[in-house]
């Protein structure tokens, strides 16, 4: 085939980017040299089309396009006749990426992170492309602290002009913290302000927490906390003056030396408030807790500004500017503070915007809002409003932004984004207790029905002393207040042979409509009417004759109609974890005239959260109860209160506290329950570094009795118990652990050290 000009050649041979011809009309295109590209796609960035003049030009900017697009390591344009001919040479594409030696990673991450630095399966291979990325993946073991790691890469040509990538790894050993120092420390002692620090050196638990490897933004956190911590003590000119970090010649140990200066401790000479006032100045004046006399905190000072914002806030203040501004007098050793108060103007909301949410419709949502459109901004109720979304259980995450709105200065919009997350639950499992043994649980619910926000579930449970079925529904905003309106219909079965309780049987149908009102943003009531049938089973020699005299008297079946009243007070800042805050309720349940069955039982619960520090939890909890009969029927000994096992006084059998019975003909002594009950609970809690959200340890003190017609003295006081306690939120559900040991155990108690729960039962 006969090419063009000599010309053409020549400038080949010296590569000058343009080719020298007579300029021609192209008549048509033909590109050689492609296997994976399509022609259409190198016609798609050529500059010249067919029936256009071909000029040096435009050849010097089809070569330029063609090797911008990365697809090309050659290009050349050749001339046969009118024809313009793209010969090209193609980069090979990744076939293939393997690790060889990777452990401290996922595999899947590290794909993924290669991905986004343009190394993938199907990519165009580019070796700066590889470089960066071996770069990338060395400075991610750095950040575990596995400086000795070793990362080479082998591409390997295969077939079809593709290449195979090869990433072997070694990874040694992490680096360990072996020595801390602080340097310049007179107030407090190294051991002190250690303590202080998340990095340490290896210990009982770093290999969990991996605390004991050298991470450059730990260390900053570390660091910004001695220096809160001395400007909390007083120390206003505290500072890092320097930090230097060493490694060891055979990069396993790690030395870590900071140079600290504390200068003086300084006290609070005086607090004044300037600026415009819009509330007035007294009630703004009991919000500083810093005061003269005190040694300066910068912790308080940061409350005392915080405290003053959010009260302007909740006014409607919502740019409101508070800073306090310090006069130093070093010789003295006093610093002054002048609290500055800016509050702007007074915005209100122009509107609430929803969005994320793809299934819940957006009342669902606007009805938990507290602030209102057209009304004045209180950052209490944007607050309370994000909270209350976030207990639905509806959404992944939950971020309300306050932006001001363009042109204006006294409006802003208050835009609510959601994370949908599924809230629909097919649960099939398998759970255990040490009361039960084997629990077989199945059940389907819909906490967000259709996006409506109602519930829907249908729950089976099945274990060695009861089986349960129940269907329940739930409408939360059966009115536009936020009355809640639901039913459910039961089926239970109950067997105490296998317990510490007295032998019977029960089983039980039924169903109930309720009703809850809201009468705070913490507080509310709940009213339910139901029906239950319920049929006793004794047998004979192992049931005590107290039972056995009780269904002869007033038969094996019953009907009861019980109404029942409740209020509850939720003050706790999470569901599963609390830290801080007060959770009460008192229930009345009544078996009204009408039925077979007349009796009453009223409980009440009061349960504290006190944060000690931010690792220690203190919880108090207290329970009592009292049940009676009134009418012919007397109180059923199916409604008797027991205690004893976990939820109550751990370290005892299950339901094995409270009055004992005697059979008069065989003899044998029994466990019936009795009429009150008195539980109280004190728990030291702490989280495990790494799973504060799903698991938890305690150490407790239980204490707690059951008692019967015949009061105290029949049942030998108080049981008390200590030991330590799990809990832990896995997979399958929740898990509870505790090895208890009694305190004062008498010769009829049946005690239990090791105790467990797993999954829920209803």
């Amino acid at each position: 085939m006969k090419k063009s000009l000599l010309s053409i050649l020549v400038a080949g041979i010296f590569s000058t980017p343009a080719l020298a011809f007579e300029p021609f009309a192209v008549k048509d295109i033909r590109v050689e040299g492609i296997q994976r590209t399509e022609a259409g796609t190198v016609f798609g960035y050529l500059p010249v089309k067919v029936g256009e003049t071909l000029t040096d030009e435009k050849a010097t900017q089809s070569i330029k396009a063609l090797f911008a697009t990365g697809f090309f390591k050659d290009v050349r344009i050749e001339v046969e006749k009118d024809v313009m001919v793209v010969v090209v040479q193609e980069r090979p594409a990744i076939a293939t990426i393997n690790f060889v030696g990777l452990k401290e990673f996922d595999k899947d991450v590290i794909v993924k992170a290669l991905k986004e630095t343009g190394i993938a399966d199907g990519r165009i291979f580019d070796r700066a492309l590889l470089e960066k990325a071996e770069q990338e993946l060395k400075r991610q073991y750095l950040t575990r602290g596995k400086y000795a790691a070793s990362i080479t890469t082998t591409v390997t040509p295969l077939e079809r002009n593709r290449v195979g990538i090869n990433f072997n790894i070694e990874e040694g050993a992490a680096a360990k913290i072996k020595q801390i120092n602080l340097v310049g420390t007179k107030a407090f002692s190294e051991k002190e302000l250690l303590s202080q620090f998340e990095l340490t050196t290896p210990g009982l638990i770093t290999w969990y927490t991996k605390n004991d490897q050298y991470s450059r933004q730990k260390l900053s956190a570390d660091l910004e906390k001695i220096k809160s911590f001395y400007m909390n003590q007083g120390y206003l000119e505290f500072a890092v003056e320097s930090t230097q970090v060493s490694i060891s010649p055979d990069k396993q140990d790690v030395y870590i030396t900071a140079n600290l200066v504390e200068g003086e401790r300084f006290q609070v000479s005086s607090v004044k408030m300037a600026g415009e006032f819009m509330i007035p100045e007294d009630e703004l004046k009991k919000l500083v807790t810093i005061k003269p006399g005190d040694v300066f905190s910068r912790e308080k000072l940061n409350n005392t500004t915080k405290a003053i914002s959010d009260r302007l806030g909740k006014e409607g203040y919502a740019f409101a500017n508070v800073n306090a501004a310090p006069e130093i007098d070093k010789d003295k050793r006093r610093v002054a503070f002048t609290i500055f108060v800016d509050p702007g103007k007074r915005v209100y909301v122009r509107r609430l915007n929803v969005t994320g949410n793809t299934k819940t419709r957006d009342e669902v949502i606007r009805r938990e809002m507290r602030q209102m459109e057209g009304g004045w901004y209180d950052a209490e109720k944007v607050a309370n409003s994000k909270q209350r979304i976030d207990r639905l259980g509806y959404f992944g995450d939950v971020a309300i932004e306050t932006p001001a709105v363009a042109g204006t200065a006294d409006q802003l919009d208050v835009n609510v984004n959601v994370t949908e997350k599924p809230t629909g639950n097919l649960m099939l499992g398998v759970g255990t207790s040490s009361t039960d043994k084997i629990i077989l649980s199945g059940s389907i619910a819909q906490n967000n029905f259709m996006g409506s926000g109602n519930n829907v579930s249908i729950q089976v449970n099945s274990a060695k002393t009861y089986k349960t079925y129940v269907f329940s529904y739930t409408n939360p905003y059966f009115t536009p207040d936020g009355v809640s309106q639901g039913f459910d219909l039961y089926q239970r079965t109950f067997n105490t042979t296998s317990t510490a309780i007295a032998a019977y049987s029960s089983s039980s149908y039924g169903g109930g409509l309720r009703f809850g009102f809201p009468i705070g943003e913490k507080e509310s009531i709940g009213l339910g009417l139901g029906v239950d049938s319920t049929t006793i089973t004794t047998y004979a020699g192992i049931s005590p004759s107290y039972y056995i005299d009780y269904v002869n008297k007033f038969g094996a079946t019953n009907l009861s109609v019980p109404l029942t009243l409740s209020w509850a007070s939720d003050g706790k800042d999470s569901y599963f974890f609390p830290t801080r805050g007060t959770f009460q309720k008192a229930s009345l349940e009544v078996a009204l005239p009408g039925g077979d069955l007349t009796y009453y039982r009223a409980t009440y619960q009061l349960q504290h959260f006190i944060p000690l520090n931010p690792r220690f939890t203190l919880m108090l909890n207290g329970e009592v109860g009292y049940a009676a009969g009134y009418g012919d029927s007397g109180l059923p000994f199916f409604k008797n209160f027991y205690a004893g096992g976990i939820g109550s006084v751990r370290g005892y059998k299950a339901s094995s506290l409270g009055p004992l019975t005697r059979d008069t003909t065989t003899g044998t002594e029994y466990r019936i329950g009795g009429n009150s009950r008195v539980i109280g609970n004190a728990e030291l809690l702490w989280g495990i570094p790494g799973m504060e959200k799903s698991f938890r340890m305690g150490w407790f003190f239980d204490a707690g009795q059951v008692y019967g017609d015949q009061g105290m003295s029949a049942a030998g006081g108080l049981r008390y118990s200590t030991g330590l306690s799990a809990s832990w939120i896995s997979p399958i559900g929740p898990l509870k652990f505790s090895f208890g040991r009694p305190l004062n155990k008498q010769a009829d108690d049946r005690s239990e050290s090791f105790q467990f729960q797993m999954g829920t039962t209803f």
